[in-house]
């Protein structure tokens, strides 16, 4: 075990200097205690440098690993919840992190970067996708909501009075995530392709008549706002497919407004996913742009192209102050698949749920006890994929999404699992 430890402890410090490591560490001086059996090494991590200290030092985070962890961590890939910091810390039960929540929060940015540079795996390759930018326009509309008139930005492409495919972001992010289906030149000549910022997010503004008090999001405020982008500038039944947050949405769509809809598409659908709220996302003590990006940075498989990575985590550091903790208020805590999903009629409106096994927070499991409640559902598991597989590694994503859709253009059918 001591070996292994120390091999661990090697890919670490090899990490010292890294110009990422540097940016994501400004004013930080962390020490960190790694147990595995009866070993224990600790290492100090500042401005960007790892230095070794004695076994017996002491440290603000020890970090302790159950049996059989750290051989996993250190597989090439290594598997579901041993690919991050914050995956082992979160998601693996085997796996036991203390120390101050503050200083945690706010040494998650360079922890999550030094594990996810010793952890490491080859890139997965995948047919490249031919893609035109120049087709993308993005445009300001003006919804009419419960709450009065929301003005928002939204990206729109492909043909125009095709099959509408309306992307739904996730919490605390915005349409960006799907640059490249919007791109994308077989979708674009399939469907007329839609990527709206919801409120308050991305390049939507807040209302000018917002008196500045904390963002909320409850699931009758998220119905409201999707019902009227669906109803007032898409005019027509469309697929809705949403990922996380705007999964649980369009299940709640799917199943009080399925009028609106002549497909459902959740990307990374979660059951019930409790504890995704944590202190770092809207703290004065902690720099939300660098835990924020950190935060989701684990989420996505190790596999997946390093840029593209860093691209869904760069969004993350973008958010404005609280927006994503308050989305989770609904993904987290409002949000209940066991009740939601028995509501949709997946016999007659067609439902394809697509998972990522490195997803923690809306797994394949979940994904399979959703279909169980949704008769003539089915689910397509993406093995190699993670929270944000039209992001992270959107040529790879390309082929699921090419299924799915296929899928539901032929119809509900009988569940099937993949």
């Amino acid at each position: 075990m001591a070996d292994l430890l120390a091999t661990l402890v090697g890919r670490l410090q090899a990490a010292s200097g890294d110009p990422e490591l540097t940016r994501l560490s400004p004013g930080l001086a962390v020490a960190l205690a790694i147990r595995a059996g009866g070993a224990r090494a600790v290492l100090r991590i500042e401005a960007g440098r790892v230095e070794p200290a004695g076994a017996d030092a002491s440290a603000d985070i020890e970090m302790h690993l159950g049996e059989g962890v750290l051989e996993k961590m250190l597989q090439v890939p290594p598997p579901p919840r041993h690919q991050g910091f914050t995956a082992l810390q979160i998601a693996n039960p085997d796996v036991e992190v203390t120390g101050d929540a503050l200083g945690l929060a706010r040494a998650r940015a360079a922890l999550e970067r030094l594990f996810e540079m010793a952890l490491a795996a080859p890139e997965l390759a995948a047919p490249e996708r031919s893609r035109r930018t120049d087709g993308i326009a993005g445009r300001r509309v003006v919804l009419a909501c419960a709450e009065g008139p929301l003005e928002i930005h939204t990206d729109i492409a492909g043909r125009k009075g095709a099959v509408p495919l309306v992307f739904l972001h996730t919490a605390g992010a915005d349409a960006r995530q799907f640059e490249a289906q919007m791109a994308d030149s077989a979708l674009g000549d399939a469907y007329e392709l839609h990527a709206p910022d919801m409120p308050f997010h991305g390049r939507s503004m807040p209302p000018l008549g917002w008196d500045g008090a904390p963002y909320t999001l409850t699931a009758e405020r998220y119905l409201d706002w999707v019902r009227a982008y669906l109803a007032q500038v898409v005019g027509r039944p469309a697929i809705l497919a949403g990922c996380s947050m705007g999964a649980a949405v369009t299940l709640v769509c799917a199943a009080r407004a399925p009028e609106l809809l002549r497909g459902v598409l959740p990307i990374e659908p979660p059951y019930r996913s409790k504890g995704r709220i944590n202190r770092g996302q809207n703290d004065v003590g902690v720099h939300a742009g660098l835990h924020n990006g950190a935060f989701v940075r684990g989420l996505m498989a190790p596999t997946s192209p390093e840029g593209y990575r860093r691209r869904a985590a760069w969004i993350y550091s973008q958010g404005a102050p609280g927006v994503y903790q308050a989305d989770l208020g609904f993904y987290s805590l409002e949000f209940d698949g066991e009740e939601i999903a028995p509501m949709v009629d997946a016999a007659r409106l067609p439902v394809v749920l697509l998972s990522g096994a490195y997803d923690y927070s809306a797994t394949p499991q979940d994904g399979a006890r959703l279909c169980a409640l949704m008769p003539g559902a089915r689910q397509i598991v993406m093995p190699d994929l993670g929270h944000f597989p039209m992001t992270e590694h959107p040529d790879l994503f390309a082929g699921y999404l090419d299924q799915a859709l296929a899928l539901l253009a032929a119809g509900p059918g009988a569940p099937s699992h993949s």
